[in-house]
Order: structure tokens, then sequence, then C-alpha cells
């Protein structure tokens, strides 16, 4: 049985809705049982997906710094503007480099050909643009002004790690800002729990248009995942490549990587679920005045 309360929020040329929903989904027993969070929202420009982003960094915790070690709660980012760039396109972005360089405790994986973070604006060749000069006009950065791709595939493993260390670690939450997603029930989130158990995918909304942008983020009962497949859209960024769906990713937001799952996440859980409450009853409040 996996419980999952969504917050959805969809902003569409500037009025915004607001959905809550408990769904009780029954799994095959082959598929292991874990609880959830999600927070979804989609938006043509970032305002309307902040309110969503914001709520799940709440969630999760307060933000830690970018060392060595785990402080066992709060949350780490990624939001690539830091990299310099040396290790920005047209260069490679090497898998360890936010465990190793900036540890925040993850090391990617792809069936590809390595990972690429985005040129600045100043190079001229920003967004991508040194893969197809026409991706700027297609996708927009949530946090100016880099953003992040696999190269030769649309599929990402997020593995996470103690952060500067090799020991393995598992996180409560894991979300994603993702732009120029069209496809329904294409882009999508995998997690694996600590014996590399399916605890569950979550597809990514879709918004019609060029440069918007859609999240998703997933917050567990507690630290049990240890690794996360992202599939952005169904095909891999390419110079002719522009159909059926191509997608990159900004923002990662996650729970502090942690070897030791914390029973202390569960109040964190109950936090999310008192939220969506409050959020609740304040609209119902609204309409009744």
């Amino acid at each position: 049985m996996v419980l999952e309360t969504h917050i959805l929020l969809k902003a569409r040329t500037g009025i915004a809705a607001v959905t809550f929903a408990a769904l009780a989904v029954l799994l095959p027993t082959r598929e292991a049982a874990a609880a959830s969070v999600i927070f979804s929202a989609t938006g043509v420009d970032a305002a309307g997906i902040i309110t969503t982003v914001d709520a799940f960094r709440t969630a999760l915790g307060n933000i830690n710094p970018n060392v060595a070690g785990s402080f066992g709660t709060g949350r780490r980012e990624i939001n690539w503007d830091g990299v310099p760039d040396a290790f920005a396109a047209p260069n490679a972005l090497p898998a360890n480099f936010f465990n190793a360089n900036s540890p925040r405790g993850v090391v990617f994986e792809t069936p590809g050909s390595g990972f690429q973070v985005s040129a600045s604006n100043a190079s001229g060749q920003s967004q991508f643009a040194n893969i197809n000069p026409t991706y700027p006009s297609n996708f927009e950065p949530f946090s100016p002004q880099r953003l992040f791709t696999a190269l030769n595939s649309n599929i990402v493993d997020v593995n996470f790690f103690v952060p500067g260390s090799v020991d393995a670690a598992l996180t409560g939450g894991f979300g994603v800002v993702f732009s120029d997603v069209d496809l329904a029930n294409t882009t999508s989130l995998t997690f694996f729990g600590n014996n590399n158990e399916f605890l569950g995918t979550f597809f990514v909304p879709e918004i019609a248009g060029d440069q918007t942008f859609s999240f998703l983020g997933v917050l567990f009962e507690s630290p049990q995942v240890s690794r996360v497949r992202i599939t952005s859209g169904n095909v891999s960024l390419g110079a002719g490549q522009f159909d059926p769906d191509v997608v990159v990713m900004d923002d990662f937001i996650f729970g502090e990587p942690s070897n030791t799952p914390l029973p202390a996440a569960l109040p964190l859980f109950a936090t999310g679920l008192g939220a969506l409450g409050l959020l609740g009853w304040r609209r119902k409040r609204k309409q009744a005045a």
C-alpha cells in the first residue's frame, strides 16, 4: 500500500489552481511499500512553481552547508550555478563533482557518455546552445543561469553517499525542477531503497509551450532512498533533436544523505502532512467567507 498525498499547483496564463488528493494505491506484492508526500507543480515562469518548491524545502528542513560529513537532518541543494567554466559546456561535468569538489553527497551515473552543465550567459552558448543553437528558445533556467543534462541519454541515476565520502547513504526526499516537459507520463523519478528495492515511479507534470517549468518532489516517511533514476523526456539532447520531448534539469533538492535511517524524519513527514491540512483548512475557510 502506498499512501500518496499530493500538492499540485498548475499555473496557466497567470491563473493558479490548487488541488489536494489522498490516494491509497494497492501495489503488487513484489513491490516495496512506502509512504510518500508528493509535491507537484507547473508554471509558465519560475513564479508559477516557487510556492510548491519552497513547501518541499520546508518539509525537508533547513539547508546545510556544502561541506563533508552528514548533518543527519535538513537538506542539500544543487543549482549548478557555482560550477566553474572548466567543468561546464563544452566540457563534461565529473560524475562525482558534487561529492568530491563540492560535497553534497551525490554521484551520478548514466547509460550515456557523461554529463554536462550548460555554459554561462557570458559565453554566448548558454542553455546548451553548444549542442543545438535553438535550445535557448526551448529551455529556461529556474535559478539562473546554468542547467544540467546527461549526454547521449535521457537517464541520470543519482546515488547517495555521506557527503565527501565513499560511504553509501540514504535520503528521505528528492525533487527536481525540469524545463520544457511537453508530454504526460514520460518524464519521471523512480526511487530505490537500501537493497535496491523499488519504492515507486512518479511522473512529472507536463505543460504546453517552451521555456516552461515543471517540479516534482517526493518526501518519504524516513530516510530510505539510496538511488533515484531521473528520466528526462524521451530523447537525449542532440544537434537535430527537438521532438517528441527534449527535457533538461535545473535545481536538485534533497534530504540530507545519512548512512543511518533516522526516526527523526518521521516528524518531518508529519509536518509535510500537517502543511497540507493547514493549506486545505485555509482554502475551505476562504471559500466559506
